[in-house]
């Protein structure tokens, strides 16, 4: 490089460095007004960030901890500034906003879709996973309508490894089975396969043709209006700390429902057994009733509980006797609910009693619904179905009484 260059690439920082040696640091705040220790994201809007640090927006920051440590965040879509806050009981926790470019950040929340595996949308945190069912599974005619469970006992990030060995041995075990080897093939495939726990978890959560954990769905007659899958779809956050998604689902094709479409905004944050979901329809005429819960197995229909503002169940996984533990679903209402109930089946198929639901009477066309659903295991995080509910009712105290977050 020849010294005219040295010069103006001098010049250029020269200009550039005010920028940055006049930025503000700035604090945010967090408060905890209840007597409990809380461990949960904290919004602040970003732009009000940039605007009191005296920088660009989008510019690059660092947030560091009271140690001085530097922790992750996430800017998300929705324009909020996301910090993961540890704050003691009535405490406050303190978070300097500096600019600069942070260390690489680990990730604690992802997912995206897969069409290898008919379309399916799959997510998750270090508590659990979950996915939904896309086009080309409904295309095959399998009805699976609900959003699918994937219980985990490590906080590594496991989907992308899970389906790639499930998939990667399907041809292997077709092919033993062809030549007669069926033992060699079922070795295989119990060493392989996502249905078996291998130390991390497993997928042992039966969906089929119902709600799953924590679907919405419209009513008719007092019945539920099962979707199918969606139709469309938009990844708005990818983490570290929360993913973010949006769908648009295929109109009903229900008596009288023809030519309404729904829409769904889902998101999982860092350190949380419960997603948050918005949904709204289009194209209604008159009011109607939804409802969102989770589906009852007939291995189990008394382990259900209907709070003022929940629906709880123990779900029995798909083969209770030789897994022996419990999968932990619920749908939450803290924005206020019109009833929760069961919703038996009077002829009980593919192993479906029924549902446990929150129902929202007199929906009005286009209005945003908002309530959230969740999982737990009993191998992991909740050892049983009285600590589930325990976990339930913090979380709700929390969503009413949310940490706030402050710019100073």
């Amino acid at each position: 490089m020849n010294l005219k260059n040295i010069i103006h690439g001098l010049g250029i920082a020269a200009m550039l460095l005010p920028a940055v040696t006049n930025a503000k640091d700035i604090d945010i705040v967090v408060t905890n007004d209840q007597p409990v220790q809380r461990q949960e994201l904290v919004e602040v809007n970003i732009d009000e960030v940039y605007n009191a640090m005296g920088v660009k927006k989008g510019s690059s920051l660092i947030v560091r901890n009271a140690l001085g440590q530097e922790v992750e965040y996430q800017i998300a879509y929705d324009g909020k500034l996301l910090i993961d806050a540890a704050v003691r009981p009535c405490g406050q926790a303190v978070y300097t906003v500096s600019a600069g470019q942070p260390q690489q950040m680990k990730v604690f929340v992802t997912g995206k879709m897969y069409p290898e595996r008919v379309d399916d949308i799959a997510w998750e945190n270090e508590r659990t996973a979950y996915r939904l069912y896309g086009p080309a599974l409904q295309r095959s005619g399998e009805k699976a309508y609900g959003i699918d469970v994937w219980v985990k006992n490590t906080p590594d990030l496991e989907v992308d490894k899970r389906y790639k060995v499930e998939l990667s041995n399907h041809a292997k075990i077709q092919q033993l089975n062809k030549e007669g080897k069926t033992a060699e093939a079922k070795q295989m495939e119990i060493a392989t396969t996502y249905h078996f726990d291998h130390g991390y978890g497993l997928d042992c959560y039966k969906v089929g043709p119902s709600l799953g954990c924590g679907t919405p769905a419209m009513m008719e007659n007092g019945r539920l209006v099962m979707p199918y899958s969606y139709k469309e779809y938009k990844i708005l956050d990818n983490g570290p700390l929360r993913f973010t998604v949006e769908l648009v689902y295929n109109p009903s094709t229900a008596n009288g429902m023809s030519g309404i479409v729904e829409h769904r905004i889902l998101s999982l944050d860092k350190g949380s057994n419960f997603n948050k979901m918005t949904v709204w329809y289009e194209g209604l005429t008159r009011p109607v009733d939804i409802a969102a819960g989770v589906v009852i197995h007939e291995e189990d229909t008394q382990s259900v509980k209907c709070g003022r503002d929940f629906v709880a169940y123990a779900d029995p996984t798909d083969n209770p006797a030789a897994q022996n533990f419990q999968i932990y679903v619920a749908a939450l209402f803290p924005n206020g609910i019109s009833d929760t109930k069961t919703l038996m089946s009077e002829k009980p198929a593919n192993g479906i009693a029924g549902h446990a639901v929150g129902i929202l009477h007199d929906y009005q066309n286009a209005s945003r619904y908002t309530y959230y659903f969740g999982s737990a295991w009993s191998k992991n995080d909740c050892r049983n179905f009285d600590e589930w509910v325990l976990r339930i009712n913090s979380f709700l105290d929390a969503v009413h009484s949310p940490l706030q977050a402050k710019v100073k």
